[in-house]
């Protein structure tokens, strides 16, 4: 199947399926900061992305991804450059342990987190009109989620991280909305929600005892798109925050 018709199929899926996460009219996230990680302001960290507090918890089969900064979630984006090479992504991430296969990727392929990101040089939604003005490429400067799978590489910096590059002629295995990116990345469709300190994101799981199981932190970043598409991709170019101060994932759902 073409990957134009397969992305139509499976966003037709994803809509349908949106009734038991979060509608695209959900209401504000609750600003309750109990359980999870709780983390110390950090006056270096800019106020948006300085975390206090990251968490996971489950409602059903659906699982509750949270955080919060001392400023205002979401009100700092990056300034467009014009271009997609050298351009920026800002993010609210949740490393987890839960291994990448559960959402569609290779067994074991590196770590998995939920990404809530805003780059206003680029679309990678491509199933989802963000800003309803009919017009599906034009909403990168929105914030929206993804899961993407982070790996180490040296050429991002010293213990840097990187969005998987998925190289010339491989075709790992993929989730049905991957966006067509060279990495792996994939674009849901799930709504995250900002309101006052809290970013919130709500998605539904087949299984939930995979999430109930698993390990997370909570870290804010910047990302920098680099001029060739395996260069690699997309770095961590810079972290704002860390939930744990190590990325340890020492988080518990539920907890």
């Amino acid at each position: 199947m073409r990957l134009a018709s397969l992305l139509a199929a499976a966003a037709t899926l994803t809509l349908a399926a949106c009734a038991d996460g979060q509608s695209r009219e959900a209401t504000a996230p609750p600003q309750d900061h109990t359980g999870g990680i709780a983390a110390e302001r950090s006056p270096g960290a800019l106020a948006p992305f300085d975390i206090v507090h990251a968490r996971i918890r489950t409602e059903g089969n659906v699982a509750i991804f949270h955080m919060a900064v001392s400023g205002r979630a979401g009100e700092t984006t990056p300034t467009a450059t014009g271009q997609f090479a050298g351009s920026e992504v800002f993010s609210y991430v949740w490393p987890t342990t839960i291994d990448p296969y559960e959402v569609g990727f290779e067994r074991g392929a590196g770590i998995l987190a939920l990404a809530v990101t805003a780059h206003p040089d680029f679309d990678d939604t491509p199933l989802f009109d963000e800003s309803r003005d009919s017009d599906l490429a034009n909403d990168g400067g929105l914030w929206h989620m993804h899961w993407v799978v982070l790996g180490s590489d040296p050429v991002c910096g010293d213990g840097a991280l990187k969005v998987i590059d998925i190289p010339d002629g491989q075709r790992p295995r993929l989730p049905p909305t991957w966006p067509g990116a060279p990495i792996l990345i994939d674009s849901p469709g799930w709504q995250p929600l900002l309101d006052r300190a809290t970013v919130e994101v709500r998605v539904p799981f087949a299984n939930i005892a995979i999430v109930n199981e698993a390990g997370f932190d909570g870290v804010t970043a910047g990302l920098r798109v680099n001029a060739s598409a395996h260069a690699p991709l997309l770095c961590v170019a810079n972290v704002f925050d860390v939930a744990s101060g190590d990325l340890s994932l020492p988080g518990r759902v539920n907890q």
